[in-house]
């Protein structure tokens, strides 16, 4: 970083955006193994906050990895930079007051919490989309765990390539082959009105 960089204040502050919006500023960190159901609650809750007036931005993996990061590879220091990029874009979304969506693997907890660190309290709400292999593997329509077994895929995490289940994250989805989105959706609503995240409803 050079040392000729200063931050700039402005005079627009996030509690001015915060107030434009009717809402607060926060990160909702889904994590979780491939095909756990990260992207499919995240956008779920997404919509279901859209219809209330909640202003929202879903960064999902794929999506990112097809822009912002299309030059990192999936190594661990690939991953790393991955989640240290979203967690920066994730911190704007937060100061402009919008309650930013991410659904990433994101399978080290050093990377999750380095992100964590980048917010204020309340700010970084990590959920834990918890399907085991087996379940996530029955929901693998683009066939990637059969390839990470037969080795065409490397460091694919949960067969060749670990993940760090989070420890004591702020919210636990248990997302085995009876888990019903809407039901998820509605605790992380609840959750989100219950810290004073969220207040307007249209």
């Amino acid at each position: 970083m050079s040392t000729y960089v200063v931050w700039h204040n402005t005079k627009v502050t996030k509690t001015d955006r915060e107030k434009l919006n009717s809402h607060k500023g926060v990160c909702i960190w889904f994590t979780g193994l491939s095909g756990s159901g990260k992207s499919t609650i995240a956008n779920e809750l997404e919509f279901e906050l859209n219809k209330i007036g909640v202003h929202t931005y879903l960064l999902d993996g794929d999506n990112v990895r097809l822009g912002l990061n299309n030059n990192l590879d999936f190594s661990n220091d690939g991953r790393k930079e991955n989640i240290r990029r979203i967690g920066e874009v994730a911190k704007l979304f937060v100061d402009a007051g919008i309650v930013v969506l991410t659904a990433f693997i994101s399978p080290f907890r050093e990377d999750r919490n380095n992100v964590r660190k980048l917010l204020n309290q309340n700010e970084f709400v990590e959920v834990f989309v918890d399907a085991d292999i087996e379940t996530c593997e029955t929901r693998d329509s683009k066939g990637l765990y059969k390839k990470a077994r037969s080795g065409e895929i490397k460091d694919f995490t949960g067969i060749s390539s670990p993940y760090e289940e989070p420890i004591e994250p702020e919210i636990r989805i248990e997302s085995g082959a009876k888990s019903i989105p809407q039901k998820n959706v509605e605790i992380l609503i609840k959750y989100l009105t219950d810290l004073k995240i969220i207040t307007t409803i249209n």
